[in-house]
């Protein structure tokens, strides 16, 4: 499947405009941790890209989240099961083992933190910096639905939360325009 498959699909499944701008900003974070374990940063961006695919048909259903999504894809004859497994890990479906799950796992929540710190900066998205985000992240008040557990996980991926936190951010800079922030 290219981006612009995915992409399309994203577009016919997604009706939400910032649930269309996560999608995208995880994907960016995929695609930038990618090199750091010798993954293919076009198939860890479209892992991003295409993971919350069933959110909204699931939102009130969390045991089919993911699954919805894994369904679909293999119905349009997607067979890549390293970025489906990585789906299903995200959801909680599974364990995350692979960079690729976990890396899922603790990108997906970041963005929303980050997206969150973006919104009550006076500069959006382009004046933040990690030390912004990661103050936010000691805040547990702030942006309650960002997992800070799921966050911490990059640290099985022998990152530092700041290293992370770096990383996903400038990458989430770089697509600033598409995120509307």
């Amino acid at each position: 499947m290219t981006r612009e498959q995915a992409l399309k699909l994203v577009q016919e499944k997604v009706k939400t405009k910032n649930l269309v701008k996560h999608m995208l900003a995880v994907e960016a974070g995929m695609r930038a941790l990618a090199p750091r374990f010798g993954g293919d940063p076009a198939r860890w961006a479209l892992a991003g890209l295409v993971h919350d695919l069933d959110y909204e048909e699931t939102k009130d259903r969390p045991d089919l989240h993911g699954h919805r999504t894994v369904e679909l894809l293999r119905g349009s004859g997607f067979a890549d099961e390293e970025i489906l497994q990585a789906i299903l890990a995200h959801a909680g479906h599974r364990e995350p083992q692979r960079p690729m799950e976990i890396a899922l796992t603790a990108a997906d929540p970041l963005t929303g933190l980050v997206v969150a710190a973006a919104l009550v900066h006076p500069e959006r998205l382009a004046g933040l910096t990690p030390h912004n985000v990661l103050n936010r992240y000691r805040e547990k008040g702030f942006a309650r639905s960002a997992s800070r557990e799921g966050i911490a996980s990059c640290r099985r991926l022998g990152l530092e939360l700041d290293e992370f936190v770096t990383t996903v951010l400038t990458a989430m800079q770089g697509i600033q325009g598409e995120l509307g922030l």
